[in-house]
């Protein structure tokens, strides 16, 4: 049985930042993560971060991965184990996990839950057919192997995921037949939409799939105009020729070790799916249990950052750590999060703070 202060539970942005920030205040850390390298979704994005200077605006998404890592690994208190995949958080605050084959049991004090988010499909004919991929799939064959996908791509999704890897497999030399999207509006930043405009490639707003079709692999897609009640328009219909079909349709929380450790959990649409409930320093209401990043609601890689430094501070800080600085950098994360949220894509964001909240109250 190994025992630590704090374990972290994923090595992602809000992961490391988390390990970093505990660490710092004197915490022993154990951080865990599955794959066989930290970064979690940073390592694969090429394109520059928005925000501020906080939160590394101007830099790209691998270099904030190495900057990150960089971090932890001058931290002597924080010990890493890759390719580790926790199992489950039980009654008696063992955590167990799998590494090279074994069983490991871990007792913490503190649990910090930063497992990030799984992608979400849609469900239309011939949806399994080889060829359709998630755009997170698509951005690790491209970006972290040197692979393309195919050579012809409908982009089912104009959020910032769909839009930045459209304009990265244009980069790769692959063709974009068109991005559809269902909503009447595109959803990601304009300056992505304008990019992918300026190259030729349609976005084509109250937009979906009918089908993907082809006989070992995907051979084309048949896609139609919705009206405003989202129904087919008939006669509406289009047939394009393509090899690959990316799904860049949003995000799920990987909440499932908060539900196996009996957190109190609500479904809040605008966090993007059953998230915990927890207070303003991200406990949740299982004791000494805490949520950073997109395991807490889907938002953007600087929010995750700024969410796993307060999670690690409150951590450090529960444990006797930091206690004349900790307060003062409790107050200073709170103050990013809401500069990030005040904008108006944050305010879907909010919307779904406030609900949760709310659904804390009636639980207390």
């Amino acid at each position: 049985m190994k025992e630590v202060e704090i374990l972290i539970i994923g090595g992602g942005p809000a992961g490391l930042s988390a390990a970093a920030a505990a660490a710092g205040l004197g915490a022993n850390i154990l951080l865990l993560e599955r794959d066989d390298r930290l970064g979690g979704q940073l390592v694969k994005q090429t394109h520059k971060f928005f925000g501020s200077k906080k939160q590394y605006a101007g830099e790209r998404g691998y270099q904030i991965g190495d900057l990150l890592i960089g971090q932890c690994s001058a931290q002597p208190k924080v010990e890493v184990w890759p390719e580790t995949t926790v199992l489950g958080i039980y009654e008696d605050g063992v955590v167990t996990a799998e590494k090279d084959g074994q069983h490991l049991k871990i007792k913490p004090q503190k649990i910090i839950v930063a497992t990030g988010a799984s992608e979400k499909m849609i469900a239309f004919p011939n949806n399994d057919l080889p060829g359709i991929y998630g755009a997170g799939a698509v951005q690790t064959l491209m970006n972290v192997h040197g692979i393309v996908p195919g050579r012809r791509v409908l982009m089912v999704g104009a959020g910032n995921i769909g839009l930045i890897v459209s304009y990265q497999l244009l980069q790769a030399g692959v063709e974009v037949a068109a991005i559809i999207e269902a909503a009447p509006t595109i959803g990601g930043y304009l300056v992505h939409a304008s990019k992918i405009r300026r190259a030729g490639v349609p976005i084509l707003t109250s937009h979906t799939i009918q089908e993907a079709y082809g006989q070992e692999s995907v051979e084309g897609a048949r896609i139609c105009r919705l009206d405003e009640n989202w129904q087919a328009v008939a006669g509406s219909e289009q047939d394009l020729k393509v090899d690959v079909i990316c799904l860049a349709v949003g995000l799920s929380p990987l909440t499932e070790l908060c539900f196996q450790a009996d957190c109190a959990m609500n479904y809040i649409p605008e966090l993007s799916g059953h998230v915990p409930l927890r207070n303003d320093y991200l406990e949740t209401t299982r004791a000494g249990l805490y949520v950073a990043g997109d395991v807490s609601g889907v938002e953007e890689a600087s929010s995750a950052m700024v969410e796993g430094r307060l999670a690690g501070v409150s951590a450090a800080y529960s444990l006797g750590y930091g206690q004349d600085v900790a307060p003062r950098l409790q107050a200073e994360a709170l103050a990013e999060l809401s500069e990030l949220r005040s904008g108006p894509a944050g305010q879907k964001t909010l919307q779904g703070l406030k609900k949760l909240m709310a659904k804390g109250e009636a639980v207390c």
